[in-house]
């Protein structure tokens, strides 16, 4: 199984990169991870044209068999229990390949959400893109975990 996180922006905060970190090495028992980086766009461009161009970005990473679950805020909200079913069904029926995508500060344009294989909100807040990462990667595990009948879950 392999996991591949496309993320626009960068991370800047120690903090945050240790996190994550932290989050991938305990991943690797279960799945390679790949995290890519996506530059984000100038503020300075109308939302329409920020869009295209981290859209088309993002596009190009998405490997072609593997199964996309964007991080949408009109996706679906799942627990961590559904959430690792979720993976397990994209594993057991779709693609031994899943790419989570998160967007860059304005979201996706309409033309790139339609590669989504399946679209997820965690939570209707708002949280920093950056922070996101860790959010998934702490879930990503957290269903694997579950899914091998591990302790971590409660």
């Amino acid at each position: 199984m392999k996991i591949t996180i496309i993320a626009v922006g960068s991370l800047k905060e120690k903090y945050l990169k240790d996190a994550i970190a932290e989050y991938k090495k305990r991943i690797t028992r279960f799945s390679d991870i790949e995290i890519i980086e996506i530059p984000d766009e100038s503020n300075s461009k109308d939302e329409k044209t920020v869009k295209k161009l981290e859209g088309a970005r993002i596009l190009k990473k998405i490997p072609e068999q593997s199964y996309a679950i964007f991080c949408d805020l009109n996706g679906k909200m799942l627990d961590s229990i559904e959430f690792a079913n979720k993976i397990l069904d994209v594993c057991s029926y779709n693609s031994s390949h899943i790419t989570f995508v998160i967007g860059g500060s304005l979201g996706f344009s309409d033309e790139v959400l339609k590669r989504a294989d399946f679209k997820i909100c965690f939570s209707k807040m708002t949280f920093p893109h950056q922070l996101m990462r860790v959010i998934l990667l702490e879930q990503v595990y957290r269903a694997f975990k579950i899914n091998n009948n591990e302790s971590y879950h409660k």
